[in-house]
C-alpha cells in the first residue's frame, strides 16, 4: 500500500508541474503577442510618421466647402435633406406599399418601384431628395421597411449665374465640372481632424470672379445675342495685372441646381474647351512680335496696293486701301496684306518661337478643368505663317487670347489665369517677360489708336471717359471643310484704362446676323465692339475706375445729354 502511495504522489507532483509549465508557456506568449503589437504602434506613432495617411472614406468625408466670390457672395453650399430608402425584405404588403407611396410622391413610377421592392436586398433608394412636406407625409403613413437617411444637396443661390466657371456635382455630391470637379481633384472634401464627422467643416473656397461684374457681362452678351441674333456669345473680363477671371460668361448656359441640358453641345464652355479662329484679334500678336523683335517700328510702311500672292493663294484686305499703309494704319484698316509681311519680314522660325513664347502652342491650363489645346497647322509653311498672322489657320481658346493680350498690355508680362483670388504680390514669382516694356507701351498707343480713330470707335463711343482700346476680329467660320462668307465669328479684345491699363475685355459672338440697323453688315465693329463698350461702361464704377473726359468726349457727352432732355 505504502508504494502505491508514493507512486500516486510522485504522478501528482508531477501533473503539478506540467500544468504551470503550461501556463508559464502561455503567459510568455501572450506577453510576446503584446510586446510585437505595442512596438508595432510605437513605429508607427513615433518612427514612421510619414506612412500616416487620410484614408478617403465617405466615412470621413467632410460636407463640400461654400464657393464665395472674391467680395464673399455665396455662390455654391450645402443643404441638409431627406432621402428616401427601403429595406425590401422588410415590406409586408408591397402593393399597399406602392399605393401608399405614389399617393405622396405622384412621380415615383409604380413599376420601378414594384422591381426595387421585390427584390431580394436590404437596401434600396427609392428617391433622392426627398422634400420636407413629402417627408412628414411617408413617415405618418409608416410603411414597414421605409425610411430616410440625411444627405447633402448642393445649391446654386445664384441659378444660372457664372454655372459654367463654377460647374456641377453628381446626386453623390461628386464634382463633375469646373471649380467643382477642381475641388474633388485638390482633395479638399477631406480632413484629417478627430473631431466627429458632423464638427468637420471646410473652408470657403474664395473665388476671383466679382459677381457683380459677371452679372454685367451676362446681361449685355445675352442682349448682344437677341438684338444681332447670334447662335451664341462669349465674354471675360481679367484683370490685366493679375490674371484674375473677375468674370467669365458662355450663353447659351444651364442651371447647376438641374444640369441636365449641360451636357448639350450647345451649352459648351466656349471661353475654355472651345477652341476658336480669333480673326484679326490675333493681329495685335504679330504687331507686338514684329515691333519687339526689330523687324518694324511705329514709322514703318508696307505695300497694300495689290494684293499678296502665296503660291495659288491671294491674300486681299477686307476694307481694300490700295496704298502704301504705316504701320498705324496697317492696325487701323486691320490689313491682313500689311500684317503678313510683318511677319514675312519677321520670318517663318522668328514667328513660330514668337507664338510659343507667348503660350500660343500650348493648352493653357487653368483651375477649369475644361481645357482644349490649340489647332495648329499641320506643316508651317510660308503660307501659313501668313494666315496665322491675321488668325486663320490656327484655333486657340478665347480665354488664351485674352491672357495674350493682357500682357501686350500690362508692360509684357505673361500671367497664367487664375479663377481663385490672387494677391498681386505673388505674381511676380511666375509672371513671364514676353515683350520689353516699351513694345507694351506702342501697343498700348496702337490699341487707344484703334479705338478713337480705327474699327473699335464703338467701344469708346458707348463708354465715354474709359480710355478704351481694342483690336475687332472677323472670322468666317470652317463649314464643311470651306470658309463660309455667311457664317461668322466676331470678337473684340481690348483694355481699359489705356493710360494705366487694369482690366482686359473679350466679347465674342458666334454668328450675328446683319441688320438694317447695321446697314447690312454683320462684322465685328458693328455688333462685338458696341457690346464691348456697353460692358465696359457698366463695370468700370463697379471696379472703381473714374472717367475723364477729353474735348471731344466731353463735346458728346453734352450733345447726348441734351438729346435725353429734350433740348
Amino acid at each position: 500500500m505504502m508504494v502505491r502511495i508514493d507512486q500516486t504522489a510522485k504522478s501528482g507532483v508531477a501533473s503539478g508541474l506540467g500544468g504551470r509549465n503550461r501556463l508559464r508557456l502561455v503567459i510568455v506568449g501572450f506577453a510576446m503577442c503584446f510586446a510585437l503589437i505595442t512596438g508595432r504602434a510605437a513605429q508607427l506613432s513615433l518612427l514612421a510618421p510619414e506612412v500616416k495617411k487620410i484614408v478617403r472614406d465617405d466615412h470621413y468625408r467632410i460636407p463640400r466647402p461654400d464657393i464665395v466670390d472674391r467680395n464673399g457672395y455665396l455662390l455654391a453650399t450645402d443643404i441638409k435633406i431627406a432621402s428616401l430608402y427601403a429595406n425590401p425584405r422588410k415590406i409586408i404588403d408591397v402593393e399597399e406599399a406602392i399605393e401608399l407611396l405614389t399617393a405622396v410622391a405622384p412621380k415615383l413610377d409604380s413599376k420601378v418601384l414594384y422591381k426595387k421592392l421585390t427584390k431580394d436586398r436590404a437596401f434600396v433608394w427609392l428617391k433622392r431628395e426627398v422634400s420636407p412636406a413629402q417627408q412628414l407625409a411617408i413617415h405618418n403613413q409608416g410603411i414597414p421597411g421605409v425610411g430616410f437617411r440625411n444627405e447633402t444637396v448642393r445649391v446654386y443661390p445664384m441659378g444660372r449665374l457664372a454655372a459654367h466657371a463654377l460647374g456641377y456635382v453628381d446626386v453623390d455630391s461628386r464634382g463633375l465640372s469646373g471649380i467643382e470637379k477642381y475641388l474633388d481633384d485638390q482633395g479638399a472634401l477631406y480632413t484629417a481632424s478627430l473631431a466627429k464627422p458632423e464638427d468637420r467643416a471646410a473652408l470657403p473656397a474664395q473665388l476671383s470672379l466679382d459677381i457683380r461684374v459677371q452679372h454685367a457681362l451676362t446681361s449685355e452678351i445675352k442682349k448682344a445675342i437677341h438684338v444681332f441674333r447670334a447662335k451664341a456669345g462669349a465674354g471675360v473680363v481679367l484683370d490685366i495685372n493679375t490674371a484674375e477671371v473677375l468674370a467669365m460668361v458662355s450663353l447659351p448656359d444651364f442651371n447647376p441646381n438641374d444640369p441636365r441640358q449641360a451636357q448639350d453641345l450647345i451649352r459648351m464652355n466656349r471661353v475654355t474647351s472651345g477652341v476658336y479662329e480669333l480673326g484679326s484679334v490675333i493681329k495685335a500678336v504679330t504687331f507686338a512680335m514684329a515691333l519687339d523683335t526689330g523687324a518694324t517700328t511705329l514709322e514703318g510702311r508696307y505695300d497694300a496696293r495689290q494684293p499678296l500672292v502665296i503660291g495659288r493663294a491671294r491674300i486681299n484686305d477686307f476694307h481694300a486701301q490700295k496704298r502704301i499703309l504705316t504701320v498705324p494704319e496697317v492696325f487701323l484698316h486691320s490689313s491682313n496684306i500689311g500684317t503678313a509681311r510683318m511677319a514675312l519680314d519677321v520670318g517663318l522660325e522668328g514667328h513660330q518661337a514668337f507664338l510659343r513664347k507667348v503660350g500660343l502652342f500650348e493648352r493653357l491650363l487653368t483651375e477649369i478643368p475644361e481645357a482644349a489645346a490649340p489647332l495648329l497647322p499641320k506643316r508651317w509653311s510660308k503660307l501659313a505663317t501668313v494666315t496665322a498672322a491675321f488668325g486663320h489657320g490656327f484655333a486657340v481658346q478665347p480665354l488664351q487670347g485674352a491672357a495674350v493680350t493682357a500682357s501686350l498690355l500690362n508692360g509684357g508680362r505673361l500671367i497664367r489665369p487664375t479663377f481663385l483670388k490672387r494677391e498681386r504680390e505673388t505674381v511676380d514669382g511666375f509672371a513671364k517677360q514676353v515683350i520689353k516694356p516699351e513694345t507694351s507701351e506702342k501697343m498700348r498707343y496702337l490699341f487707344r489708336l484703334n479705338a478713337q480713330r480705327g474699327t473699335a470707335r464703338k467701344a469708346a463711343g458707348e463708354a465715354l471717359g474709359y480710355r478704351v482700346g481694342g483690336k475687332t476680329g472677323t472670322a468666317e467660320k470652317v463649314i464643311n471643310g470651306r470658309y463660309s462668307r455667311n457664317h461668322r465669328l466676331t470678337s473684340f479684345i481690348g483694355g481699359f484704362p489705356m493710360d494705366d491699363p487694369k482690366y482686359v475685355v473679350l466679347v465674342m459672338l458666334d454668328e450675328p446676323q446683319p441688320l438694317k440697323e447695321t446697314h447690312g453688315y454683320a462684322t465685328s465693329g458693328w455688333n462685338a465692339v458696341p457690346t464691348a463698350g456697353r460692358v465696359i461702361a457698366r463695370i468700370a464704377p463697379i471696379l472703381g475706375v473714374e472717367p475723364r473726359y477729353d474735348e471731344e468726349e466731353r463735346a458728346r457727352l453734352t450733345k447726348l445729354r441734351s438729346k435725353d432732355q429734350g433740348y
